[in-house]
């Protein structure tokens, strides 16, 4: 069991704990790096979704694991961001233009949401962000001489500084490019969480009272944490729009909400970790199921690919599952396993206890 001596309140929000924190992230990049060596196009096009779902997962993770405010219209902002920087590029506008005013323009526009939306709280806000995801799926067609109407659009090949960068001709330079975008959101996003707004957010998230009372402005706060989450996804949607080449409304529907929900919620809410956890079952878990089904096809002579729906019902049935009897997340269970293993034989169970999460204060609301 490592133990950190702390002389500075400012070790309590550096960046990293000690150098063996900053190692194992050092390890981790340089593996990633080197990925495209070791992987071939198939494998490194799932690794490069799960980056771009990472990213989609960190900007809901800012609203729903930090600010403590529920969202089912996520999907609205992945398509602001997807049809902004096609739509941007196709007029002209560079990528490294086109791509960072895809996030500014789906940040805005989820900023200017969340000023009528913040008055509601719980599944209110829920439900106004379902609708507005609704509403934006009829927005894509009404608005047919920029978004394609029905029929989409298909996003053209990157150009960034002279060198071409093509989702299926430049798969390598693609994931570079996801990998990259990923590592500094990363960044900006932990470094946020060290600052006085990113503390406001967790204090609104634990008790708006509180956080009341301490001087937070709450809906000043609120419409910076939405702006910020619509922002990442943002980013999330235009390098969609780029690993599908060609996408319309219908791959922003309502499930696409679900499923970054579901993301945050099963990788573990409150913690970076979580969103890059979540994005590796959302983008993995089915494939692993379908060659699960392949290889029982292959071994027993079962047809299990004859059941229709089985496929999704087993998804499903597998992360309701796992919320109900892991509610704090594959990270959370990480967390306890690594608590048992520096203080055995000393952990106990209750050490994770589950407590309600309001106060008494809150009772009175």
């Amino acid at each position: 069991m490592r133990i950190q001596f702390k002389t500075s309140y400012a070790h309590d929000i550096r960046l990293f704990e000690d150098g063996f924190h900053f190692s194992k992230y050092a390890v981790l990049i340089a593996a990633m790096m080197v990925l495209p060596w070791f992987a071939d196009d198939y494998y490194l096009g799932e690794v490069t979704s799960v980056l771009i779902w990472s990213v989609a997962g960190m900007g809901v993770m800012v609203l729903a694991g930090h600010t403590g405010l529920a969202s089912l219209g996520h999907a609205a902002f992945l398509a602001v961001g997807a049809y902004a920087d096609v739509a941007l590029m196709e007029r002209g506008v560079p990528f490294y233009i086109a791509f960072p005013a895809a996030g500014l323009i789906s940040g805005m526009f989820g900023a200017l949401i969340a000023i009528p939306a913040m008055r509601m709280s719980g599944i209110y806000l829920a439900i106004a962000t379902l609708a507005l995801s609704i509403v934006v799926e009829d927005l894509v067609i009404l608005f047919e001489p920029i978004t394609g109407g029905v029929i989409g659009l298909s996003a053209p090949a990157i150009d960034l500084f002279g060198l071409e960068i093509d989702r299926y001709g430049t798969p390598i330079s693609f994931y570079y490019l996801c990998f990259g975008v990923t590592v500094l959101v990363t960044l900006g996003y932990a470094n946020l969480l060290r600052t006085p707004t990113g503390r406001a957010f967790m204090a609104i998230r634990d008790s708006e009272i509180s956080a009341r009372a301490l001087g937070v402005h709450l809906a000043y706060t609120k419409t910076i944490s939405f702006g910020l989450s619509t922002g990442v996804t943002g980013l999330a949607g235009a390098l969609l729009a780029h690993f599908l080449g060609a996408f319309n409304y219908e791959t922003f529907l309502i499930t696409t909400s679900i499923s970054l929900l579901l993301m945050v919620v099963t990788g573990g809410l409150g913690s970076i970790h979580g969103a890059f956890l979540g994005a590796m079952v959302i983008g993995l878990l089915p494939q692993l199921i379908a060659i699960s089904r392949d290889f029982v096809n292959e071994t027993t002579g079962i047809a299990l690919g004859r059941i229709p729906g089985l496929d999704t019902a087993l998804f499903a049935a597998l992360l309701i599952l796992f919320i109900v009897y892991e509610p704090t997340g594959l990270y959370g269970r990480w967390v306890k396993i690594r608590t048992w293993l520096e203080l055995f034989p000393l952990y106990r169970k209750d050490m994770f206890k589950r407590h309600k999460s309001y106060l008494k204060t809150e009772r009175m609301r």
